[in-house]
């Protein structure tokens, strides 16, 4: 099949040879494992939504905390970048997640269309695993609750096919996520769950006819308590009890901001519905995971469940990915990100890198081998607890054209492929939460036998001792909004327009 030429990006050279690869990860019963060593692999993650703030934007008196053109709110079929189509942004990114100590991010909103190859190459040489979302918000690109007949069309799955080809060649591509709450009320529980296995099944077979490995495909639930535990079981289930169903889910990611500190850990594990999650999941025969996580309902966050999370749950959870590296109207960022490539720390990063320094990375890795023996349920109706969820496990047939796709391929896909890194610098100016420039920042590749670790490192601590002279940022107001005072864009002007208020 033919490649698309590597990119030249930003005055990052590339060299056409490949780079140093990260070792396959695997599902093993209930396990995520490196593929090598047989380690299990905890997810210490971020979910990444593209989000930049016009330079421009910021000398206005009253404007939106945040804007995204190529984010989730404005992905447009017109819009030629996505969150990992700029090699300059990446490389800033990489190395701050590096800093950070994560080694998986989450990517909601891709174009398969587009060149990914030095993107995934830095977050390959870095040691950080990706989440690739196949779905969009673009029309024809996502399963539609409220018309699933419709939207699951060959127009479709040609679409999450190219995904997969545009992601699938790169090592560091850990899974798919098939859809993203579409299970989303009590009602889509009774329509949706056989559109999702069927999606999950076309998928699966597809990487397994088009690709030289095996890849994970896994479900993102939104945190609906009436129908949690059956989407769990109706997609993790065996049909026919075949061990080998390519409808069955590789993973169950849960969305879930119950936990909203600080107050004393004992009180907040139960309060959260954590001690829950735990004996829901308890005989689970799949990976569970905090697809999303992070509740800012207190603010600062103090990721006080981090600890938890890693701690005596990791006997269920595969760990989690704390919702969001951007920093948007929904107030969720760890990091502030604007149109012309500056970046600055918030107070959310600098908490969440303290309570990563915290983990020991050894220990989770440490395997638990009844975890990777535990078999999965045979489907039945039987599984199903609540009224009204859907206790019918015939799927829906492939849509006419779908096969042909699933058998012989979509036309002219485009493959990515890592290619070398060798500019490691970072070119953008980045601030701390204090603003203070943070000096030498760049990333350090790693052996292709690791991922990235917390590493006990403090950014604030490695910024320089110079402080721009700007007045402290304002608190937003309840419209998510930030004011900019008339001393404030004075200093705003002096620094060329690099900072928001």
């Amino acid at each position: 099949m033919p490649r698309f030429l590597s990119a030249i990006c930003a005055g990052l050279v590339l060299c056409a040879t490949l780079a140093s690869a990260v070792q396959n990860v695997k599902v093993q019963g209930a396990n995520f494992v490196n593929n090598v060593t047989s380690n299990r692999f905890q997810i210490i993650g971020v979910a990444c939504v593209a989000q930049v703030i016009p330079a421009w934007k910021i000398i206005i008196t009253d404007i939106p905390s945040s804007y995204q053109p190529g984010g989730s709110d404005a992905f447009s079929a017109t819009s030629d970048t996505d969150p990992l189509s700029n090699g300059t942004s990446c490389l800033r990114d990489a190395a701050l997640m590096q800093q950070l100590g994560i080694n998986t991010i989450r990517v909601y909103n891709v174009d398969p269309t587009l060149n990914h190859d030095l993107c995934a190459s830095i977050f390959n040489a870095v040691g950080i695993y990706m989440f690739i979302d196949v779905n969009s918000p673009l029309p024809l690109q996502s399963l539609d609750p409220g018309n699933l007949v419709t939207s699951y069309s060959s127009t479709y799955l040609n679409h999450i096919f190219s995904v997969v080809e545009a992601f699938g060649p790169y090592p560091n591509t850990l899974a798919f996520i098939s859809a993203n709450e579409v299970m989303n009320t009590v009602a889509t529980g009774q329509t949706a769950p056989p559109y999702l296995r069927a999606v999950t099944r076309d998928l699966k077979n597809y990487i397994s006819n088009h690709l030289n490995r095996s890849i994970p495909v896994g479900y993102s639930a939104a945190d609906v308590s009436q129908i949690l535990t059956d989407s769990w079981t109706y997609l993790s289930c065996d049909i026919n009890g075949q061990s080998s169903d390519p409808s069955r889910s590789d993973f169950f990611g849960l969305n879930s901001y119950s936990w909203c500190g600080p107050t004393s850990l004992t009180a907040n594990y139960d309060a959260s519905g954590y001690n829950t999650i735990i004996s829901t999941f308890g005989n689970t025969s799949i990976p569970v995971f905090f697809s999303e996580y992070g509740c800012n309902r207190v603010e600062p966050r103090v990721f006080d469940e981090v600890p938890v999370l890693y701690g005596n749950m990791t006997s269920v959870m595969s760990g989690g990915l704390v919702y969001e590296y951007y920093e948007e109207d929904n107030n969720y960022g760890l990091v502030w990100i604007y149109d012309n490539g500056t970046a600055q720390l918030r107070n959310d990063y600098n908490a969440l890198q303290t309570q990563y320094n915290t983990l020991d990375v050894k220990s989770l890795e440490s395997m638990d081998s009844s975890a990777t023996s535990v078999q999965s349920q045979k489907c039945s109706s039987s599984l199903i607890s609540s009224s009204g969820f859907n206790t019918s496990f015939t799927l829906p047939a492939v849509p006419s054209g779908g096969q042909t796709l699933i058998d012989n391929g979509i036309s002219n896909p485009n493959q990515g492929k890592l290619v070398s890194v060798t500019t490691t610098a970072v070119a953008d100016t980045v601030y701390d939460a204090n603003g203070n420039i943070i000096k030498n920042l760049a990333i350090k590749p790693l052996a292709d036998d690791e991922s990235n670790t917390p590493d006990g490192s403090n950014t604030t601590g490695q910024s320089s001792s110079t402080t721009a002279a700007i007045p402290s940022p304002t608190k937003k107001g309840a419209a998510g909004r930030k004011k900019i005072g008339a001393h404030g864009l004075v200093g705003l002007m002096a620094l060329s327009f690099f900072f928001q208020f």
